[in-house]
């Protein structure tokens, strides 16, 4: 069944209606947090009102759910699901069109959240406020909006490759804002550039009570997200992929993997040891709900979910003996009665179907569960895989069986550097799947092609209650496909965009 899900947001003067499908429902951004070019910045408490709207970009679509269709649907990870929705099954089948609509609101929100921090960042030294000076209150502030941006700026890169560089959101002069895109390089240097100002002007952390509060944008942070840019980018130094890894590792704040990965996704444990940042979901309240859980699990109202669990993962967890991942991040339901061409194509009761498992508690739209968009396990296997980039195989081999006792499984060993790179690779998939990573390490360490190319995957028919043959499902992902294509919408309003290779 098809379900329409909308979305309205104010931003600049301008509404936004972004449209994908799902289930209809609003998030407002309310206007205490939404100060605009248009409003008077006179105080601390205005930039402060204006950080926590910037900080309301976490609650787009995009971080409530397409960025693991991005992550884990596209590759190998999951299936489509839900009703087959053609703009999301392009996405699944990696043939995205240049009139994609999640690919066109992936863009407008990514922009708008830039768009925020750009206006903290030109008003906030113009305001003069005593409070803005105490405590170290400005700085904090640069900082926030700072790493906001770039981690907008980092999505963006990642999906398009070059984009252009908007610094400035209070201009409505075409000729200011129909920028041409920039190079993937020059994004990188800009993300950087942004993230060494938030290491400078950030803390180590905030304490809210006896907590740390993992929801804002910290020096470890900062540095964690410097370790993936430099890992993710074509220039890539993995000597600064290491170096901003320990800065993270060796922190003060003492970041230390939970004793047991499954309480990560529990509920019950956020803002824990190896939180470095989550977005601040609150169940129960449906403005700032994390409602994409329904959309991938949900299953008290009836309607086939999205992100279905390849075969192919589910294999990798058997495979590798790692019953602990599996269980946490994957549960098999039965009754179901539920169609799905690749797991139970004449939905027959007695066949279990599994289900994206990473987020526990949907509570009709009203989740307060709390995605992490930086956690120290993906730091740690990241600073695995440089260490073997650069040589150090044993080293690498210790931070490797780090996450590996964690649940259970005996140290690994490696040949080669190639062979250890492939165990990284799969170690990183089992420990992160549905956290939006896998499709960026298929493409930073260069076989995105060859494993899509060559993955063993297949979809059935039901005939009269039989199941068909399997059908291979065949992936046409060449270099092209990497990237996705520069939204038509936006090369309208702005004929100074160019087009990605590969697109029409």
């Amino acid at each position: 069944m098809k379900k329409i899900f909308k979305i309205t947001v104010l931003v600049g003067g301008i509404l936004l209606m972004t449209t994908i499908y799902s289930c209809q429902k609003f998030l407002d951004i309310k206007p205490q947090s939404e100060l605009t070019t248009g409003n008077a910045y006179n105080s601390a408490q205005d930039l402060e009102n204006a950080l926590t709207g910037a900080y309301r970009g976490f609650y787009y679509e995009y971080y409530q759910w397409v960025n693991v269709l991005l992550g884990d649907m596209r590759a190998d990870n999951a299936y489509i699901g839900g009703s087959g929705d053609p703009p999301l099954a392009e996405i699944d089948n990696v043939d995205i069109s240049v009139a994609n609509s999640p690919n066109y609101n992936n863009w407008s929100q990514l922009y708008i959240g830039i768009g925020r921090c750009n206006v903290i960042l030109d008003k906030i030294n113009s305001v003069n406020d005593p409070a803005l000076d105490a405590n170290n209150l400005r700085q904090q502030i640069i900082g926030q909006a700072s790493f906001l941006r770039a981690f907008h700026y980092f999505q963006l890169v990642k999906l398009w490759g070059g984009v252009p560089i908007e610094l400035n959101s209070n201009s409505a002069d075409p000729s200011k804002t129909n920028l041409p895109r920039s190079t993937e390089t020059e994004v990188y240097n800009q993300i950087v550039k942004d993230l060494e100002v938030a290491v400078a002007n950030l803390p180590d952390s905030y304490v809210s009570g006896m907590a740390i509060d993992r929801e804002k944008a910290t020096k470890g942070a900062a540095n964690a997200l410097l370790a993936k840019v430099w890992a993710q980018r074509s220039d890539r130094d993995y000597t600064k992929v290491i170096k901003y890894c320990n800065d993270v590792i060796k922190s003060s704040v003492g970041y230390e993997l939970m004793p047991n990965y499954a309480d990560l996704f529990d509920g019950n444990h956020y803002g824990n040891s190896e939180s470095i940042l989550e977005i601040a979901y609150v169940g129960g309240n449906w403005d700032v709900s994390n409602w994409g859980v329904e959309l991938f699990l949900g299953l008290e109202d009836g309607w086939q979910k999205y992100c279905v669990p390849s075969k192919d993962l589910v294999n990798a967890y058997d495979n590798a003996g790692d019953a602990i991942r599996k269980v946490a991040n994957i549960v098999f339901v039965d009754n179901t009665g539920w169609i799905d061409e690749n797991w139970n194509p004449c939905g027959d009761n007695s066949v279990a179907v599994p289900f994206n498992f990473k987020q526990k508690h949907p509570d009709g739209w009203n989740s307060g569960d709390r995605p992490y968009l930086l956690r120290l396990g993906d730091i740690i296997l990241l600073k695995a895989e440089a260490q073997n980039e650069t040589g150090d195989l044993a080293g690498a081999l210790v931070t490797l069986n780090q996450i590996r006792h964690r649940v259970a499984l005996t140290d690994a060993t490696a040949s080669s550097k190639e062979d250890l790179r492939a165990k990284i690779l799969l170690e990183r998939r089992l420990e992160l799947a549905f956290e939006a990573h896998r499709w960026d390490d298929l493409v930073r360490l260069g076989v995105c092609t060859d494993v899509m190319t060559n993955l063993k995957e297949y979809k059935y028919t039901c005939e009269d209650g039989t199941q068909s043959a399997p059908i291979k499902i065949n992936y046409v992902v060449n270099h092209d496909k990497w990237l996705c294509p520069i939204p038509q919408l936006e090369r309208d309003a702005n004929p100074s965009l160019t087009q990605n290779p590969g697109y029409q």
